[in-house]
C-alpha cells in the first residue's frame, strides 16, 4: 500500500510541476508514474513497478515529445536575427576571412560579415545570401558577381 501512495505522490508532484512550467518537461514521467501506480495497485513487485515507470517514461519521451514539440512550437515566430537567414545583402566592404574583415548591408543596416568558406574572399559589390549568424556576424555566401 505504501508503494501506491509513493507513486501517487510522485504522479501529483510531476503533474503540478508540469502545470507550473507548461514546458512539456515532466509530463512524460507523469505517464510513467501513472502506469507504475496502476501496477502497484495490482500488487506488482517493486522491480516491475520501477521497470514500468522507466520504460513508459522513456517511450513517451522518445515517441511523443518530437510530435508535441512540433505541434506546440509550430507557430513560434522567428526573432529578428533568425529572420535574416536566407536573405540577400550587398557587400559594402570586401570580405576576407584571413584578414578578419568584411561588411554587408542588409535591410539598410551595416553588418560585420564573414564568408561561409573558411578562407573565403568576397569582393565589394557582390550580392550575398546569409547562411548563418555567429554572434553579431553574418556568415554569407556569394550569390553572383556584381554588374
Amino acid at each position: 500500500m505504501t508503494e501506491v501512495i509513493i507513486w501517487l505522490v510522485l504522479l501529483v508532484l510531476l503533474v503540478v510541476i508540469e502545470a507550473a512550467t507548461m514546458g512539456l518537461t515532466t509530463i512524460w514521467f507523469a505517464a510513467g508514474a501513472l502506469v507504475a501506480l496502476i501496477a502497484a495497485a495490482c500488487s506488482a513487485p517493486l522491480f516491475l513497478q520501477i521497470a514500468l515507470f522507466l520504460v513508459v517514461s522513456i517511450l513517451m519521451l522518445v515517441f511523443t515529445r518530437p510530435v508535441a514539440m512540433r505541434y506546440f512550437n509550430g507557430d513560434r515566430t522567428k526573432t529578428n536575427v533568425e529572420s535574416l537567414i536566407g536573405r540577400k545583402g550587398v557587400v559594402t566592404g570586401e570580405i576576407d576571412n584571413l584578414k578578419g574583415c568584411g561588411q554587408v548591408t542588409l535591410n539598410g543596416m551595416q553588418w560585420t560579415a564573414r564568408s561561409a568558406a573558411a578562407d573565403g574572399r568576397i569582393p565589394e559589390g557582390n550580392v550575398v545570401t546569409v547562411q548563418a549568424i555567429d554572434g553579431v556576424k553574418l556568415i554569407v555566401e556569394p550569390e553572383r558577381a556584381a554588374g
